[in-house]
């Protein structure tokens, strides 16, 4: 094979370009994800009670940027552990999402509760409208930009929860997971260990047969300003009882808490 090589000025004239369109596509890209409401490096800190016997403790953290498929990434980590007596628990997802169009590109999971464990790890994407587990199961996308349970969760953050209207949300990869009904019950003070805010009560009803054997419900508090830090998790889970974690510390946010009451 015969390479033909340009002139020198014409091709460093072509390096210059290339270099222009990657920073313009990067300038792009970080314009788009400036309206999130959270970005990497945001930390919360969890403190918890799952019935009235099992204590827990939990972090939400946001890393990045990092590459999935040629797709610059941010990758989202929920981290929860709880303990009766000896017995211990622990739950760890991560979820690979694209900040520009908020659709998940891979999640894993790792669950081990007392006697039972669970495992998942899911390639997903969008643009083919298909998921693949790694244990065999796959499927194809109700939405091109989808969705799991722990970005779900951050993607509630960037709604506008301005009404008490419900919303039906079809965008979690799984379809037997969908639809998703979000619906603002209350907005009230709530008080956690991170201090008093004003606050949005959100209800989310959700399908998930492997934990709620069927449909739950997962209250979420946040906070009403633009941050929508998560402030509570309320869910009732079978076999297990009422589950709560309570926001105890932040670091990280991308702007002023005007719902922090002082």
């Amino acid at each position: 094979m015969t390479i033909l090589l340009a002139p020198r000025r014409a091709r460093v004239r072509a390096a210059f370009a290339s270099l222009a369109l990657c920073a313009g596509a990067v300038r792009a890209d970080a314009q788009a994800t400036t309206h999130l409401p959270f970005g990497p490096g945001e930390r919360l800190e969890f403190t918890g009670r799952v019935h009235v016997a099992v204590s827990g403790r939990g972090t939400l953290r946001v890393e990045g940027p990092s590459d999935v498929r040629g797709i610059t990434t941010w990758s989202l980590h929920s981290d929860m552990e709880g303990k009766l007596g000896f017995l211990r628990a622990s739950d760890r997802n991560v979820s690979w999402i694209d900040p520009v169009r908020m659709a998940s590109l891979r999640y894993t999971s790792r669950e081990r509760h007392l006697l039972a464990k669970h495992d998942a790890s899911v390639e997903i994407f969008p643009d083919e409208k298909r998921w693949v587990a790694a244990d065999g199961p796959e499927g194809l996308l109700e939405s091109d930009a989808p969705l799991d349970e722990l970005s779900f969760l951050y993607f509630l953050r960037t709604l506008p929860l301005t009404g008490n209207d419900a919303v039906t949300v079809a965008r979690h990869f799984d379809s037997a997971r969908n639809p998703t009904t979000i619906r603002v019950i209350a907005r009230e003070e709530v008080v956690v260990g991170a201090g008093r805010f004003r606050a949005i009560v959100v209800e989310m009803r959700v399908r998930d047969p492997r934990r709620y054997r069927g449909e739950g419900v997962i209250r979420v508090t946040l906070s009403d300003d633009a941050c929508r830090l998560i402030l509570r998790l309320d869910s009732d889970v079978p076999d297990a009882g009422k589950a709560t974690l309570a926001l105890s510390a932040y670091s990280g946010t991308r702007c002023e808490l005007a719902s922090l009451v002082r």
